[in-house]
Parts: structure tokens; C-alpha cells; sequence
């Protein structure tokens, strides 16, 4: 899908309709693309002379490929985005090409950034005013859910600690499932702040920012700097949380095994009592005794209360 989008005399952001599309796009201030086809695709690179990346080119790590300039001067930037994808949190690679006052995004499905932007900027007169301001706006968009996912993420963690070290075991279990949730939700969180924190300091260097677009791409890079730490004490929350959960499980299994053991130590004797009185030989004294029997009985009774008294008065009962 190809959206298409400028600024109208008021200075609110305005999209294309129908019968517009049909024009040249040159002039437009913003050129979006969700998921397109490939005639959308050639009609961008034809009139715009511009090559779109291939999904394997988006998403290639390197930071030579994330971010750079080509030959005719233009901006080529690759961000992560978080959003929830069937209620699992995925980063999605965004990629934003500044060419003159023109920004091109290419992003494989929707994602919640660019609709809110889009709902601010046709309610809020001027809050963007050329294709350098839509970026960052849509990186301040960004670092703001981020900022609450972290939030998110720590007070889930609170509840999750509440199960982990106060309610009974069978909570434990649980536990663990939600911490492994949080733990994949705050790494992707850590991806995305340094993938923007990277973004920017690289547009602040090669993107011949004006003075107040300079101003707010260092007023985010401050943004991502304070909720670093924050995500790292959240890994540190997660880990000890996780370490005290197993640490659990493991008690319980010792206790589990402990009983099992003691149960061996005591009724060992009582065997052996009862093995011995039971080898069929011929000649056995205790075969002619009246008292045999209840003595025997006796004997294994006594010879599994004792150790079994042992251990109570060592306190490892």
C-alpha cells in the first residue's frame, strides 16, 4: 500500500486522495510504504529515482548498512520499531530515505507510530513541518513507548516478585513463564533504544540537521541515555527474580528427595531384619522358639523407629 501525504495551507499533514495519487509524487512531502506491491514499488523508484532495499537489506545489522549516504547525497536510515504482533512484542524494521524535503518510509506491515503521528499531525497545526521533522517525530513517538513499555515491563515484575517470593509454590511455575515474557519484551526494548540512539547520532553527524532539528535529536539521544539504565536494572530485576525462582524449584525438589531418602534409611533395618528371618534353612534355632514370631515382628518395629528417631533429634525432619 502507497500513502502519500503533504502539508496543506494550514499546515496540517493531509494525504492524497484517489484521483491524486495518479500525480507526480516529487512534490510530496512524505511517500509511505506498507507492505507494496511491485508496481507501487517501481512507480516510487521511477519518479522519485530512488531504489527501495530488498526485506533482507532492511534488516542486516551492520551499522554501514543500517545507516548511510549515497552518492547523490540522500539519507538512507533503518530503525527498529516495537509493536505487539498477536500480543507478542516484535521489532519491525522501518526504512527512511530523506532526499532533498522528501522522506520515504518502507515498512512491511502497519505500525502504531505512524498511525499516531498521522492522527497528531492532521489535529495539530505545525507540529511537522518539512520530512526532517516527521522522522524525528516519529523516533519521539518511538522513545515514548518505549519509556512506557519499560514501565509496563517493571510493574508486571512487582506482581511477578509478589509470586516468586511470598505465595505458595505452585505460583512458581508461572512465575517463570511471565519473567521469560519480560525478559524477551525489555531486550527488544534494549534493541530499539540503541538501534535509535545509533539512528540519530548518525543523522546529527551526515544529516546537515537544521538548528531546532538538531536541538530535538539531541534532546531524544538525552531521552534514550536515561532509560538505558533503566532497562539494564530491569535485567537485573528479571535475572535475580529468575535466580531466586529456580533456587525454589531446587529446595522443593530437595525436600522431595529428602523424604524419599529417609524413607530408605528407615525401613532399610526392618528389611534386613525381615530377610534374615526369612532364609529357609534347615536348621534355624529361632524356628522352635513360642516367641519368634512376635519377636521378630518387634525387631523391625524397633529397628525403624530408631533410626527414624535419630533423625528427628538431629533435626533433619
Amino acid at each position: 500500500m502507497l500513502n502519500i501525504y503533504d502539508l496543506n495551507q494550514d499546515k496540517y499533514l493531509v494525504a492524497r486522495n484517489d484521483e491524486e495519487m495518479t500525480e507526480p509524487m516529487a512534490p510530496a512531502l512524505w511517500l509511505d510504504l506498507v507492505d507494496p506491491s511491485d508496481e507501487e514499488r517501481r512507480l516510487v523508484e521511477v519518479q522519485n529515482r530512488q531504489t527501495l532495499p530488498e526485506t533482507g537489506d532492511v534488516e542486516e545489522i551492520e551499522a554501514s548498512a543500517r545507516s548511510y549516504q549515497d552518492e547523490d547525497g540522500g539519507i538512507h536510515v533503518h530503525s527498529m520499531f516495537l509493536h505487539h504482533v498477536e500480543d507478542r512484542p516484535r521489532n519491525t524494521t522501518v526504512a527512511f530515505t530523506l532526499t532533498g524535503d522528501q522522506l520515504i518510509t518502507l515498512r512491511e506491515r502497519e505500525i502504531p507510530a505512524f498511525r499516531l503521528l498521522r492522527m497528531r499531525a492532521k489535529r495539530q497545526k505545525g507540529l511537522v513541518q518539512d520530512s526532517v521533522a516527521i522522522l524525528l517525530a516519529l523516533f519521539e513517538i518511538k522513545i515514548d513507548d518505549l519509556a512506557d513499555t519499560l514501565e509496563e515491563v517493571y510493574t508486571g515484575l512487582e506482581n511477578t516478585s509478589n509470586s516468586v517470593l511470598e505465595e505458595n509454590d505452585n505460583a512458581i511455575e508461572d512465575a517463570i513463564d511471565e519473567l521469560a515474557r519480560h525478559e524477551d519484551t525489555n531486550g527488544k526494548v534494549r534493541l530499539c533504544l540503541m538501534d535509535t540512539q545509533r539512528a540519530l547520532t548518525f543523522l546529527l553527524r551526515h544529516g546537515k540537521l537544521a538548528p531546532e532539528h538538531a536541538e530535538v535529536a539531541r534532546e531524544l539521544l538525552r531521552d534514550i541515555e536515561s532509560l538505558l539504565p533503566h532497562n539494564s536494572f530491569v535485567f537485573d530485576k528479571i535475572n535475580f527474580l529468575m535466580d531466586a525462582a529456580l533456587g525454589f524449584i531446587n529446595i522443593q525438589q530437595n525436600q522431595i528427595i529428602k523424604i524419599f531418602s529417609i524413607a530408605a534409611v528407615v525401613f532399610l533395618p526392618p528389611t534386613l531384619v525381615a530377610s534374615a528371618y526369612g532364609m529357609n534353612f534347615e536348621f534355624m534355632p529361632e524356628l522352635d522358639w513360642l516367641l519368634g514370631y512376635p519377636w521378630a515382628i518387634g525387631l523391625m518395629i524397633l529397628s525403624g523407629i530408631a533410626p527414624y528417631w535419630y533423625f528427628k533429634s538431629k533435626g533433619w525432619l
